[in-house]
């Protein structure tokens, strides 16, 4: 009897979005490492005749350079498909296809990768890499897809904690990936070279997932109505949001959440992708190992995120919460901008314990303000409209950083300090708009 029950629960485990979730990070945060590593390798003999460079900032220059074009185009491209991926899965019923599809982007550009280090492509066949991912959705279709079943599988009273769970998992998945990556990027044999056996394993996590997600994955909608929880010490605890979705969309708190969400990513993906580059540079000159080890520790977030999110709910409106998270990113990476030495970069990422907190609790308000119907649409729209702004961001962190890499390199991070208070005001509208207005009555 007990055998027959257990082998009947792991297969209820096996067809939810968690198996897909942590095979897709592992091998995602495998190819994190071999990318940053195999384009540090590339950019060593980098030169600038005309700018009068040192060779360390000439390869800081290649280097951002190219993770700026990358970047962009892994932004850009995806737009279109995404959102076409979003309306399937909202008309016709295919919750999988915002899924499946991007899997396929990510496992061909991982093969691609894996071509320019066996065959010693250039590098620049990576930017056709890219536009392989974006075609297939990439992360912005991906990502909204897999909150759009966690959503479904939830009442309103439970999103916030159970889409915080599934930021958990995919941390701890990363957490894992990255510890492993940097020895595994320094293992080979006589015929291959750095980072093959690592991307090798990247390639084979990202085809299980896919496989995974088009075999055995289950969509599963939930919809009753739970009581809320009592002995809520904030007043804003039970009223940043309706119980259920509402018929009619509640625009100034969709524009307001979508700013919001768009100053805090500016803020974030501004710094962290500075921040790869930045760790590789003198006075840190960071090893694979290392990177690998910064990378864990980063994902460490994920849980600090978490646990903040399990204690201060009971206590604290969603509009709190968010408002700490910024704060604890804001102080972390302000920190940031005056590290020279490896131990001052741990001390100021543990600032940062509560960073994840804000945009998972952001989409979890988000498609509270909107109809089920239209719950797809509306994240995949806001995850757009996070890559529009990366038009924005990218080149101005990057030209930033390199135009201040002689005297003060740490400026971008005041900067996205800055953006990170400045998305704190939209979040404070949100939490007025949502307060209970108290009526008073005349005592004669």
């Amino acid at each position: 009897m007990v055998l027959p029950i257990l082998c009947q629960g792991a297969f209820t485990v096996l067809r939810q979005i968690e198996p897909v979730l942590v095979l897709e990070q592992l091998g995602s945060t495998f190819f994190d490492t071999a990318l940053q590593m195999v384009v540090r390798d590339r950019c060593v003999n980098a030169t600038y005749p005309d700018t009068h460079l040192s060779s360390d900032d000439s390869q800081q220059k290649a280097m951002s350079d190219f993770f700026m074009t990358y970047n962009l185009i892994i932004r850009l491209v995806p737009i279109l498909p995404a959102l076409l991926l979003a309306r399937l899965s909202d008309r016709r019923g295919w919750r999988r296809a915002p899924i499946a599809v991007p899997l396929s982007g990510y496992l061909l550009s991982r093969l691609v990768l894996l071509l320019v280090v066996l065959l010693r492509l250039p590098l620049s066949w990576m930017f056709g890499a890219a536009v392989l991912y974006g075609l297939s959705g990439g992360f912005c279709a991906y990502w909204p897809g897999v909150m759009t079943l966690a959503s479904l599988r939830s009442t309103a009273a439970d999103r916030s904690k159970t889409m915080m769970r599934v930021e958990l998992l995919y941390g701890m998945a990363g957490l894992v990936g990255s510890l492993v990556s940097g020895h595994l990027f320094l293992l080979y044999s006589s015929s291959l070279g750095n980072g093959t056996i690592l991307l090798i394993v990247s390639s084979v996590l990202h085809l299980l997932s896919l496989i995974h997600s088009i075999v055995l994955l289950q969509v599963k909608q939930v919809s009753s109505k739970e009581p809320e929880e009592n002995g809520t010490l904030d007043p804003l605890a039970s009223s940043d949001v309706p119980a259920e979705a509402p018929a009619q969309i509640n625009l100034v708190n969709v524009v307001m959440l979508g700013a919001a969400a768009a100053l805090y990513t500016c803020a974030v993906a501004g710094a962290l992708g500075i921040l790869g580059v930045f760790v590789l540079k003198e006075p840190l000159s960071w090893t694979a190992t290392q990177v690998g080890y910064g990378n864990a520790y980063g994902c460490m977030i994920f849980f600090t995120s978490f646990l903040g999110v399990m204690v201060f709910r009971r206590c604290f409106s969603d509009v709190t919460l968010i408002l700490i998270g910024m704060l604890s990113f804001a102080s972390g990476i302000y920190f940031m901008s005056f590290v020279t030495a490896t131990y001052m970069f741990y001390l100021a990422r543990s600032l940062n314990l509560f960073a994840i907190i804000p945009l998972p609790t952001i989409r979890s308000l988000l498609s509270q303000q909107v109809p089920a119907s239209s719950c797809g649409t509306t994240l995949t729209s806001l995850q757009l409209a996070l890559k529009f702004a990366g038009l924005v961001y990218i080149p101005t962190f990057t030209k930033l950083y390199q135009a201040t890499l002689d005297w003060y390199p740490g400026l971008v991070f005041v900067f996205a300090s800055f953006l990170t208070v400045l998305a704190m005001v939209p979040i404070s509208v949100v939490g007025w708009r949502s307060a209970p207005r108290r009526q008073y009555e005349r005592i004669l």
